[in-house]
C-alpha cells in the first residue's frame, strides 16, 4: 500500500485501520485523553513514532499523554512520559533551537510542568519549587520561561509578597499608589478572546467594590505583532494595544494598564487572562491562570476588602 507523505495507518485493537497525519496527531491524542483512553493515546503516539520517528509533532503528542496521565493521577506514568519527552526534545535541540518549532516548545514546557506537578501532588512541594526555580534559571528568556514561572507561582506565590510591578509604559489612567489597597491584577493580551470575555465580570466587581478600596490594574505586554499577526514595532504595537483597550475594555475606565514584558515574566503570564488578588498588606491571596466567574471570584474579593475592619 502506498502511504502518502505525513500519513500513517494505525491499527486499533479492533483491527480497523484509520489514517492519522502529522497535522492531526496531537488532536487525535487529545481526543483519546478526553475519553479517558490513555492506552489509546499512547498507542497513537507509539505507532506514529514507529513510522515517522521522534518528530516535533510526535513529541508534542507524547507530552499530552503525560498530561493525561497526570490528570488521571497515574503519577508514575506521568513522570515517565514527561521524562521521556524531555529526553527526546533535548536530543532534538542538539541540531536546532527551541524556538524553531512550536511543537518543541509545547513538548518541553509540558514535560517540565508535568514533572513539577507530579512532585507537588505527591507531597514533594519543596522539591517542585526548587526544580522549577532551577529550570527557570536554565531556560531564562527562552520560549518556555513564562510557562515555568506560571507553574512556580501556582504552587508557591499565594501567601508571598506580590512581585513589584516595574513597568515604565502605561496606558489609561495614572497608576496610583497601591500600598494599603486590595488589588485585582487582570493580566490580558490584545489578541485574547478569553480576556475580552472576562472583562465584564472584572468591571462589575470593580464597580461594586470600588468604594471599599478595590483597585483593578490591567497589566499586559508586547508580543511583536498587531491584528492578523502582522509584525509591528513596539510603538506600533503599543498604539494597537491602546486601541483594543478602548474598544473592548471601555467598561473599565478606571483601570491603569502597565505594559511590561518583565512584569509578565515575573508573574508567569503564560495563560491569558491571569487573575491575581493582592491584599492590603501586599500579599498574594490568589493566583489564577484562566477565566473566573463572578461566583468564583467575588468571595475572594470580599475577603481582601474586609480586612480593614478586621485590623
Amino acid at each position: 500500500m502506498r502511504v502518502l507523505r505525513h500519513s500513517l495507518l494505525i491499527v486499533l485493537l479492533t483491527g480497523a485501520a484509520i489514517p492519522v497525519s502529522a497535522q492531526t496527531l496531537v488532536r487525535d491524542v487529545r481526543a483519546a485523553i478526553a475519553r479517558n483512553d490513555l492506552a489509546g493515546a499512547d498507542a497513537l503516539v507509539s505507532a506514529y513514532r514507529k513510522q515517522a520517528g521522534p518528530t516535533p509533532e510526535a513529541l508534542a503528542a507524547l507530552s499530552w499523554v503525560g498530561r493525561g496521565a497526570l490528570t488521571a493521577k497515574e503519577y508514575d506514568k506521568a513522570d515517565r512520559y514527561a521524562r521521556d519527552t524531555e529526553k527526546l526534545v533535548l536530543e532534538a535541540l542538539k541540531t536546532r533551537p527551541l524556538g524553531s518549532d512550536q511543537n518543541l516548545v509545547i513538548a518541553l514546557g509540558a514535560a517540565l510542568e508535568v514533572q513539577a506537578k507530579v512532585m507537588a501532588e505527591t507531597g514533594q512541594r519543596a522539591s517542585a519549587v526548587k526544580y522549577l526555580q532551577d529550570m527557570i534559571g536554565r531556560y531564562r528568556n527562552s520560549p518556555i520561561h513564562m510557562r515555568l514561572t506560571k507553574n512556580l507561582n501556582l504552587i508557591s506565590l499565594e501567601g508571598q509578597p506580590a512581585p513589584k510591578l516595574t513597568a515604565t509604559e502605561f496606558l489609561g489612567p495614572r497608576m496610583p499608589d497601591t500600598k494599603g489597597r486590595p488589588v485585582l491584577m487582570f493580566f490580558w493580551a490584545h489578541w485574547c478572546p478569553d480576556c475580552k470575555a472576562q472583562a465584564p465580570v472584572v468591571a462589575e466587581l470593580e464597580r461594586d467594590y470600588r468604594n471599599q478600596g478595590l483597585l483593578v490594574v490591567g497589566p499586559t505586554k508586547h508580543y511583536g505583532y498587531v491584528a492578523g499577526g502582522a509584525p509591528a514595532t513596539p510603538a506600533q504595537e503599543l498604539a494597537h494595544i491602546d486601541s483594543v483597550r478602548k474598544q473592548y475594555y471601555g467598561m473599565l475606565p478606571n483601570m491603569p494598564v502597565p505594559v511590561s514584558d518583565e512584569d509578565a515574566l515575573d508573574y508567569g503570564m503564560d495563560a491569558t487572562p491571569t487573575i491575581v488578588l493582592v491584599d492590603r498588606g501586599g500579599i498574594v491571596r490568589l493566583f489564577h491562570p484562566g477565566n473566573m466567574t463572578r461566583a468564583e471570584l467575588e468571595p475572594r474579593i470580599k475577603a481582601i476588602v474586609a480586612e480593614r475592619a478586621a485590623r
